[in-house]
């Protein structure tokens, strides 16, 4: 890309969606703060929290010693990126005196003020904060558990799935189909499904060029849907095909066995590789918490991501409903942000700072070539709403150039948030 340098993409994408306010060190006090999860919202609480008031006892609960990034993980299916790159760990929140306890939290004792881990050891706490993503919904198609997501992956939590799903791509002879079942609002990333059948056209077009790829879906339009589709007609031609909802798109049953599904209306479809994103909930912890309502996500108050079902728990990230924000990497890192902002006023007895957010997400349609959309959020009328006049997305009729620069953009932009999140480069 002509014209700007990596150090000018990367300071460019750095520039944080929320400021927070003056340090509170000293009227916060030696409280503790559980942070449950280390994804994107997690680790950016813990640093933050951390960083604003030096003494909090921050204490970052995830079983893991690692965390493999979904922003990108589509590049590894097209073999355009290694699984190691999207590898990101907890030690420099270690450096910074965040303590990582490695368990399962399973349940929040709200009476108690406790969290429960897996093993039955309880941590006392002040405030939590928690982030513990998606978990998948496995009551809602018929005949897709977890036994059945080794046979038909849904790559929606990077990592041994995501491995597993390329390894099907490799072996698939020329000529097979691969198709992609994608579940109705909400859900992580809305145009996650679309760029994953951009990238896998491209490499089924350089390695099996006989092979399609089919799109079911449980919707009748999608986000960035006319620069997806334009792209697709310019790049793949009919290598990818589309079906809505109202084409019966909507997958109700699945025979890992057989590699067949079976749609709303009784339309029947066998591929050589089924990848099936089924429809999702917030992370099973949020449920034995009673903080759910009966959307499977949890309620907030949107001007400072507390629960609305408990005061000292705030949420960020994928969990939590927080419409019309989507649920993708930049919404909970911005929503990180504001939470920690209003749990340190909270703690120090004071109003919480007015909140703003933004959300920018980039999609892949081929190597170096990207399309995006932008808004910003605000509160109006005591509701998380977008602001009028704020939403962009890339132009359909781009000049030259635009494409490639946008590629660039979200590479710096993958680069900048996982800087700011977990303390090093991706």
């Amino acid at each position: 890309m002509q014209g700007l340098t990596r150090r000018q993409l990367l300071a460019g994408a750095a520039m944080l969606p929320w400021l927070l306010p003056g340090a509170l060190q000293a009227s916060v006090g030696r409280a503790r703060v559980l942070v449950i999860g280390g994804g994107f919202a997690g680790a950016t609480a813990a640093r933050y929290l951390k960083r604003q008031a030096g003494q909090l006892d921050v204490v970052l609960i995830e079983p893991k010693s690692d965390f493999h990034t979904c922003p990108f993980s589509n590049h590894v299916l097209a073999g355009l990126r290694e699984l190691g790159s999207l590898r990101q760990d907890y030690r420099a929140l270690q450096q910074q005196q965040v303590l990582h306890v490695r368990e399962w939290a399973r349940e929040i004792d709200l009476q108690a003020r406790q969290v429960v881990l897996q093993g039955g050891q309880r941590l006392r706490y002040d405030r939590v904060l928690l982030a513990p993503g998606i978990d998948m919904d496995w009551q809602v198609i018929e005949g897709y558990d977890r036994n059945a997501a080794s046979r038909l992956p849904h790559a929606w939590q990077a990592g041994a799935q995501t491995a597993l799903l390329r390894r099907q791509l490799q072996a698939m002879d020329d000529g097979g189909l691969v198709i992609i079942s994608v579940p109705d609002n909400p859900y992580r990333c809305p145009p996650g499904p679309y760029e994953r059948a951009s990238l896998i056209a491209h490499y089924l077009s350089q390695a099996k060029p006989r092979s399609k790829v089919l799109i079911l879906d449980s919707k009748d339009s999608f986000s960035k849907q006319a620069l997806f589709q334009q792209g697709w007609q310019a790049l793949y031609g009919e290598r990818i095909e589309w079906v809505g909802r109202a084409g019966d798109g909507r997958v109700v049953r699945a025979d890992a066995g057989r590699r067949e599904l079976l749609c709303e209306f009784g339309q029947r479809h066998r591929a050589a590789v089924i990848n099936l994103i089924p429809p999702q909930k917030a992370a099973e912890i949020a449920a034995r918490s009673g903080l759910v309502d009966s959307s499977g996500w949890v309620p907030i108050r949107p001007a400072t991501f507390q629960a609305r079902e408990a005061g000292d728990i705030y949420v960020a990230g994928d969990a939590c409903i927080a419409a019309p924000m989507p649920k993708s990497a930049y919404s909970a890192n911005a929503q990180a942000k504001v939470a920690v902002a209003a749990l340190l006023a909270d703690l120090a007895g004071q109003e919480p700072p007015s909140a703003a957010w933004r959300n920018t997400c980039y999609s892949a349609l081929a190597p170096g070539q990207a399309v995006s959309i932008a808004a910003d959020y605000g509160i109006q009328e005591q509701r998380l709403v977008e602001l009028p006049g704020s939403l962009t997305l890339s132009p359909l009729q781009p000049p030259a150039g635009l494409r490639a620069q946008e590629a660039a953009l979200a590479d710096a932009w993958y680069q900048s948030i996982c800087m700011d999140a977990w303390g090093h480069l991706a």
